[in-house]
């Protein structure tokens, strides 16, 4: 099973197909799942959101060692090696400001990281970065902090902090004389309740699903949407990061359209971001991006921790 996936980052452990009997040797539960493909070899049915949810126990048992990881039924399941790419290629970014190396000691601040906490569990395994995760829904905070309870070590290397204020992105969350090398974020991109919907049933058509049967992926109203989209949200992150600028060195978001990107380039002309770079990534045919940037021109950071 060495097929390569298109796209992925070099250093993406997921650009081979998915050995599935690796994976039920992680994660057992994972068995009960397999169905056999056409061609007769090992998978399981993405339109099942509970053998998603159980690919992804074993993917981040096997790859990252992570032995304990479940979410609340109905929260955001996401795709494991498309958010490994996100961490990969913002590890690119923070080495072209370190000298062509990756820090050993970054300290990243992820924005609604989730009930599943997916970007601090792999930044940590991979690269030994600390993590601060922010939340405002209270199930998704239980569940974020159970995941970092329940495995051994990473109540060294990641904390979260409550946003008690949803209207609010870092303020808050980023304290007095604290500093962070890169922010990330996987925003809402729908800007209202109706396009969400409508856009899961469309992912239903296409695995084959019927209209009411449950998204694979799943997700919350405050992980799916917002008032006025993905650019009214990242426009007003935009807007705050600049009372941030001398705290975080690379301020960084997922941009799921390059339609949204000319409004977001001039929202960072207006408050005076001194770098904007654009990530492109791809994962088999789907193209996706992030944009950072940044209001310094040093590159030498203090550590928060």
């Amino acid at each position: 099973m060495t097929a390569q996936k298109p796209g992925l980052h070099p250093r993406n452990r997921h650009r081979s197909r998915y050995d599935m009997n690796a994976l039920c040797q992680s994660c057992p539960q994972l068995q009960e799942f397999i169905v056999q493909t056409p061609a007769g070899e090992p998978s399981v049915n993405f339109a099942d959101p509970l053998a998603v949810k159980a690919l992804n126990k074993a993917l981040l048992a096997h790859f990252y060692g992570v032995a304990h990881w479940d979410i609340p039924e109905g929260f955001l399941c996401p795709p494991v090696p498309g958010r490994a790419d996100y961490i990969h290629h913002l590890a690119d970014l923070l080495a072209e400001s370190n000298g062509g190396e990756i820090p050993k000691q970054a300290t990243v601040l992820d924005i609604g990281t989730g009930a599943n906490l997916i970007y601090p569990l792999i930044g940590a395994h991979e690269y030994g970065w600390r993590f601060t995760g922010s939340e405002t829904g209270p199930e998704a905070f239980a569940s974020a902090q159970a995941i970092i309870n329940g495995n051994e070590g990473l109540t060294r290397v990641i904390r979260l902090r409550r946003q008690k204020d949803a209207s609010l992105i870092f303020n808050g969350i980023i304290h007095k004389n604290e500093n962070y090398d890169a922010t990330m974020c996987n925003p809402p991109f729908h800007d209202s309740a109706a396009t969400a919907r409508a856009g899961s049933e469309r992912k239903r058509r296409n695995l084959g699903q019927a209209e009411d049967g449950a998204l694979n992926f799943g997700g919350q109203q405050h992980e799916l949407w917002c008032e006025g989209g993905e650019v009214a949200f990242i426009e007003k992150m935009i807007a705050e990061s600049q009372q941030f600028g001398r705290q975080v060195k690379w301020f960084t978001t997922l941009v799921s359209r390059g339609d949204n990107l000319p409004p977001l380039y001039r929202a960072l002309t207006n408050v005076g971001a001194v770098k904007v770079v654009k990530k492109e990534m791809a994962q088999g045919q789907k193209q996706s991006r992030f944009i950072a940037w940044s209001f310094m021109n040093d590159a030498k950071r203090r550590r928060p921790f």
